[in-house]
């Protein structure tokens, strides 16, 4: 069975799309998401096969979801959209499918046709996360709290730290633990505005207040939140680049 997740803020859209895919022998809608963030959520939780991702959503965007996916994990994405320039930036996309409302039954078949050939395809999923990412300016990061998701500005983040295939995002106020690798995260959020700082660190550049040299071109970087990290020699002239220095 092909697991599905219907994302869509209009009921009568999922109750459609839900309708016809009950109708498919080996189709098995296995939720309904009303917003980008708890269609984010349910992704993570039931790791369905296929998603079909409304672009215009409250919370979240479709392309917001999409660029918060860790590509190795990612579904088969199918965007659905009433507005012809999102149809177009999803084709873009390399989606596997976008449905432009309001779409009948035959061309539904015609997505889950696609659907069915690139199943096993995670060349598919991973490019789809890629190019939202490129398409979307990723402002905002969802963080687990509890048994749910938080959204946080990405300018509220000080660093990063690797912790094999987790990180942990440092805010002033506090820390959330991702499952995603720091260079998959550090691809969503800009490398431009996060620059590595040590194999297993990387800084947001505004929240540096200060460089302070050690020893063997090391450095210590202090934070304006106060605290200190250290900047390996590795990775001290990429991070100077990005200062202006």
């Amino acid at each position: 069975m092909i697991r599905v997740l219907i994302a869509d803020d209009e009921a009568p859209a999922r109750t459609k799309l839900g309708r016809w895919l009950s109708e498919q022998g080996d189709m098995e809608v296995v939720a309904q998401s009303a917003d980008g963030v708890s269609a984010a959520q349910a992704i993570g939780l039931l790791r369905p096969d296929v998603v079909f991702l409304d672009i215009q959503m409250p919370g979240l965007s479709g392309l917001e979801v999409a660029a918060q996916l860790e590509q190795s994990r990612a579904p088969l994405l199918v965007f659905v959209t009433a507005y012809d320039e999102h149809a177009v930036k999803a084709f873009e996309l390399e989606a596997v499918d976008y449905l432009l409302k309001p779409y009948d039954k035959d061309r539904l078949l015609q997505s889950l046709a696609r659907v069915r050939r690139r199943i096993g395809d995670a060349a598919a999923r991973a490019t789809a996360v890629a190019a939202a990412r490129a398409a979307s300016t990723c402002e905002r990061l969802l963080v687990p709290v509890g048994e749910s998701l938080q959204l946080i500005e990405r300018a509220a983040i000080d660093w990063l730290e690797a912790d094999d295939n987790y990180v942990h995002v440092h805010t002033r106020a506090r820390s959330y633990l991702l499952r995603r690798t720091l260079q998959d995260l550090l691809a969503q959020l800009g490398e431009r505005q996060f620059v590595r700082i040590h194999k297993s660190a990387a800084v947001n550049i505004s929240a540096v207040a200060a460089l302070t040299p050690l020893f063997k071109g090391d450095y210590e970087v202090r934070l304006h939140s106060g605290h200190t990290l250290r900047l390996s020699r590795r990775y001290k002239d990429a991070l100077f680049r990005s200062m202006g220095r």
